[in-house]
């Protein structure tokens, strides 16, 4: 979920990809914010690029 953050992905894309309803994408967006305890999807995007997940370019 996190790493389709960082690629861009907007909710109703990332229920796309995942096979899910929109509300239940950004319900495990939200809850990723939570749980990783930062402030917004921007912040999001910075640690999974921080911590390896996503490389720039990929």
């Amino acid at each position: 979920m996190v790493r389709l953050v960082a690629l861009g992905l907007s909710n109703g894309e990332i229920a796309e990809r995942l096979v899910i309803s929109p509300l239940t994408a950004k319900t495990h967006v939200a809850r990723a914010i939570a749980k990783l305890d930062v402030r917004d999807r921007i912040q999001l995007v910075i640690l999974a690029y921080e911590s390896g997940l996503v490389r720039p370019g990929g």
